[in-house]
Order: structure tokens, then sequence, then C-alpha cells
């Protein structure tokens, strides 16, 4: 059957979440549907219009509970209008609001549980919980997958695991690296304490001081993080890294950024839960470093398609770094051949939007 899909999601900035709308957007339309996204918006609202999307804003990134209500109408409203056949929601606010309104029109909720979150007591236990009630959840690893079971008790049955698809156009980046006066290593992350800028930061400066010079660009947008940002440039200058550590702002060409690297590196001081970058850089056939927890250590095999590192632990990273850098070419090919082809084959996007596009359809029954 032809589906009608609406996704809602808080903002639709750079991320790992907010690409996989745009994904499953064009896969339902390509497939003959139709897709609606509600948000509030941003930047990749044209890239959604290009791929024949929908979009209708609201405040789907409120967590105030005024807002929240007020958004269970406006949501069923929209979905009614659109006719809608199930609603997917990617993030926990506007999920309670999903689930109501889904209740209201007799359609399925579906759930994408996007990362471990934060519980420091019931109340945001049970806040967190909406993401596992959906009719289908979707983990974008087993690491995630396992964490709703024994965070939530959810019944397995309703879990389906899709990793992260990879955009095609990173297996098309030139195997070799772009030649420069330093070797570069790219840390593609949002600007937040988590993504382990400080750690990267601190592994070059080991580096360095023993006389190991490299690059390190920090990529990623700085919007709305002024004051972490001027944090972390204070830190670069008081070190005196300024000629080698800088900030690339928000790269809209991923593919030509990984073309200029040599290493691409993960350095997340918290679990993540898939590690978009880990594999965006081995479809690139790039040598891709990332801590031994979370997603990562199902997205990089160590020491056949990448590299680990212990985690939190910045003399660590500066020795695998330092590891990764002195291979020899034929070491360095083979990993990097390897890593393209591990991607290839487990974190497509292809695979991703047909795994997704058939949960959607294994919900049609419900819907007759």
């Amino acid at each position: 059957m032809l589906l009608k899909i609406v996704q809602v999601i808080p903002a639709l900035n750079a991320g790992g979440a907010e690409r996989t709308v745009v994904d499953i957007t064009r896969a339902v339309v390509e497939a003959g549907g139709e897709a609606l996204t509600l948000t509030s918006g941003g930047i990749l609202e044209e890239e959604l219009h290009a791929a024949g999307g929908q979009i209708a804003h609201l405040p789907a990134a409120s967590k105030n509970p005024f807002t929240m209500w007020r958004n269970v109408d406006r949501i069923a409203c929209l979905a009614h209008d659109f006719g809608a056949q199930l609603i997917h929601a990617r993030s926990r606010a506007p999920a309670w609001s999903v689930r109501a309104a889904c209740s209201k029109l007799g359609i399925p909720f579906v759930t994408t549980y996007h990362g471990t979150y934060r519980a420091q007591n019931p109340l945001k236990r049970r806040y967190n919980a909406i993401m596992a009630k959906g009719d289908a959840v979707i983990a974008n690893s087993h690491f995630i997958a396992r964490h709703i079971i024994d965070e939530h008790g959810t019944d397995e049955a309703r879990i389906t695991v899709i990793p992260r698809g990879c955009d095609p156009g990173f297996f098309e980046v030139p195997e070799k690296t772009v030649d420069a006066d330093l070797p570069l290593i790219v840390l593609p992350a949002r600007f937040t304490r988590l993504k382990g800028h400080v750690l990267a930061m601190e592994a070059v400066a080991i580096l360095n001081a023993k006389g190991v010079r490299v690059k390190l660009v920090l990529a990623g947008d700085t919007r709305g993080r002024d004051a972490y940002v001027l944090q972390l440039q204070d830190q670069i200058t008081n070190a005196g890294l300024d000629d080698v550590i800088s900030f690339a702002g928000h790269v809209s060409d991923m593919a030509g950024l990984y073309a200029s690297a040599n290493i691409v590196l993960c350095a997340s001081i918290q679990p993540e839960s898939f590690g978009r970058v880990s594999v965006e850089g081995q479809a690139s056939a790039r040598l891709c470093i990332a801590p031994a927890h979370g997603g990562s250590r199902e997205t990089i095999m160590d020491g056949k398609t990448g590299f680990h590192f212990v985690p939190n632990e910045a003399n660590d990273l500066a020795n695998v770094l330092h590891k990764a850098l002195t291979l020899s070419p034929t070491q360095a090919d083979k990993i990097t051949s390897n890593a393209r082809e591990h991607a290839r084959s487990l974190f497509s996007r292809e695979a991703m939007c047909a795994k997704t596009l058939g949960v959607y359809n294994d919900l049609a029954p419900v819907l007759k």
C-alpha cells in the first residue's frame, strides 16, 4: 500500500536524527507515498522539500507542559487533514503529544529511541519512557535495544534494530587523502561537552608535547553554543595550539571534509547510541577512531576497520592517534578498504530506509 507518514522532530538542524528524517522522507516519496514532517524548523528544511516532503511548523521543541498539551490537538488535526496512517516521533517532548494524538485518531504510534537519555530520578525515567511506548520501537543499535529492555522492560518483540544509514555520496570520496603540511584529524560533532572536544584537544596537546604535530578541525554548528565555543578557544590559546586547532563551523559538504582528512575522530565522553560519524568516515575510506563504548563498539571493528581507545582517557587517545598515523601505507590501505566494505554491507542508507518502511508496512494491517 502507498504510505502517508507523519514524522515529528523538535527541529531540522544538523544531526543524525534530523538527517534520518530527510532520508526516510525521500524513501517514502520514492516509493510513491507522501511524507509530512512536523517541526519548529531548521537548516534542513530546503533539503527536506527537495526530497519531496511537506513541512508544517509547530513548537515541537517545547518542553512546556501547556505547549505539549496544546500540541496534541495541533498534531491530531494536521495528521488527520494529511490522511496520516501513522505518526513517527523522534524525540521525547513531542512524543508525549504524538502518543495522545495517535490515540485520538486511532492510528499507530512509532518511536525511534535515539539515545540513552539521562534518568537522574523516577520522574525523569518516566519522562524518558515515552520513547519505549511505541506500537513499534526502533533502536539504532543493539546497544540501545538492550538499554530499552533493561531500562523500561519493553517486550523485545516490539523493538526493531535499524542502524542509521550512510549517504551513498560518502562511498565516492577518493580513497587517498589530500596531502597537507600536517596530518589532519577532523572531529565532526555538535558543540556540547558530551562530544569530547576537550578530550580531543588534550590528546593533540599530548602529541604536540612529544613532537608529533597534527592539525585538528572541530566541525559543527556553533549557534547557541557561543559560551562553550569561547571556552574551547581560550583553552586552545592557553595551550599554545592556535596554529593547529581550528573551527570549521557548520559543514554542508561532509564528504568534502572527510576527503581532506587523514583521521576521522569521535571523542564522545558518554556512550553514543550509534556513531554516525564513524560510519561516514569508514564509508569514505578514512582511518576512524572512536571510544570503546556504546554504539561505536558495533560500528567499528577494532584493528580491522578502525581503532578504539579507552573512553575519557586523553593519553590513550593520543597513543591510538599516533598508532594510526604511523601505519605503513599498506597497513592503512587494508584497514580503510575493510572499513568501506564494512560500512557498505551494514550501514547503507538504502538498508536503513528499507527496514524502516518495512516497520511502517508491518503496521498496515492495523490501518485496514
